[in-house]
């Protein structure tokens, strides 16, 4: 059971030094009710011991018992680890970060914190374990409701795909279209393809409609990348481009997670999955993570990653201007056979028209604010 004050989350920090506890202690107390452990053994006897908080705020170098070594202990014991894990270090190298998020910490933020980063960084996560938990209590709750199980869990999954999808296009979109567009791109050039017979059995609609509801999951790993790399205006190095790349999986690995909570069998999730793993996958097998070609790739990833590229070209980002429909449209053709699913291609240039008036009628009265990694730096 879970430790809340005036149901409010509960924060364990965990750090050495205790002038860091208590200005960490002051930046938190008044939206979370905080707990703290002065090194990792500490912690670990606190997480064992009592509630279990709902997020970890945790040093990396302590002495005795590292951040890393605590971290890896949490992620091994079944009743902790799901809590979210924060590094928060004066280590600011790449190579740390990313030791950091391949033991399961969900965010690496480098000291001195900046207090709003830090609070808006703490509430994704919470927000995000939060959609999590309660898909996977409510599918406890609905195996008694066998009538109802349908309709309740369709309205669910809508609301927190709503949720998961936000903490991503939030992160690097000033307007809210960006999925609206995504979503109605797909499903012209769905439509276009169930009229080829190679096409159509695997475009019912049924099929069709969960691609479109698992169009905003598609790049949910996004979440994982820091903001240094997300919102970086130029391109990428070597290490920059490695942590990127691991999206795909990570995003596949999640909503897998959430299905296995679910007890399995849930097709939406499986659509997004699908979607999150292979949508950086190539036609050609020069893609990843799995380096898969042709019709290896799930169609819903095929379709969703030139929707994806189209609405990157267009709508631009912070480190290329906009092109002009006319040019996305070249672009894409260009990548007929190598980048893209040639047949795709081809029901995409039917339909370019289409597209066009898609993107003009969702246009976002805003400019992308960043996006680095999504549709871009991602690709």
């Amino acid at each position: 059971m879970k430790h809340k004050t005036m149901d409010r989350p509960t924060i364990l920090i965990v750090d050495d030094v205790p002038e860091n506890l208590a200005v960490l202690t002051r930046m938190l107390q008044d939206r979370y009710a905080v707990r703290v452990a002065t090194d990792g053994a500490r912690a670990l006897r606190l997480l064992h011991a009592g509630p279990v908080p709902d997020l970890v705020l945790l040093d990396v170098v302590m002495p005795k018992m590292d951040g890393y070594a605590v971290c890896r202990r949490i992620k091994q014991d079944a009743r902790t680890r799901d809590i979210p894990v924060i590094f928060l270090t004066v280590l600011d190298d790449a190579v740390d970060e990313e030791m950091g998020l391949g033991m399961g910490a969900v965010d690496y933020i480098a000291k001195p914190v900046s207090p709003p980063i830090m609070l808006a960084r703490i509430d994704a996560q919470l927000r995000l374990k939060a959609a999590a938990d309660f898909l996977r209590d409510q599918n406890q709750f609905l195996e008694g409701e066998v009538v109802r199980r349908m309709a309740a869990a369709e309205r669910q999954y809508d609301a927190i795909i709503g949720t998961m999808a936000g903490l991503l296009h939030a992160r690097a979109f000033e307007g809210g279209r960006h999925v609206q567009r995504l979503q109605a791109g797909l499903q012209a050039l769905a439509d276009r393809l169930q009229l080829d017979p190679r096409y159509a059995p695997a475009l019912s609609d049924e099929a069709l409609r969960l691609m479109v509801k698992a169009v905003p999951l598609y790049d949910i790993g996004m979440v994982d990348v820091p903001d240094r790399i997300l919102f970086k205006a130029e391109a990428l190095t070597a290490q920059e481009r490695d942590i990127v790349r691991l999206h795909a999986e990570r995003g596949a690995a999640l909503l897998q997670r959430i299905e296995q909570g679910l007890g399995g069998g849930t097709p939406l999730l499986q659509t997004a999955g699908a979607m999150a793993h292979g949508h950086q996958e190539r036609w050609d097998g020069s893609g990843y993570p799995r380096g898969l070609a042709g019709e290896a790739i799930a169609l819903g990833a095929r379709l969703v990653a030139l929707v994806d590229a189209y609405e990157a070209l267009v709508s631009g980002r912070a480190y290329r201007l906009p092109v002009s429909h006319a040019q996305a449209t070249a672009t894409i053709a260009d990548g007929r056979g190598t980048q893209f699913d040639p047949h795709v291609v081809d029901a995409f240039l039917d339909i370019g028209a289409e597209f066009q008036r898609i993107w003009q009628h969702l246009a976002d009265v805003a400019s992308p604010r960043a996006g680095g990694a999504i549709g871009g730096h991602g690709a």
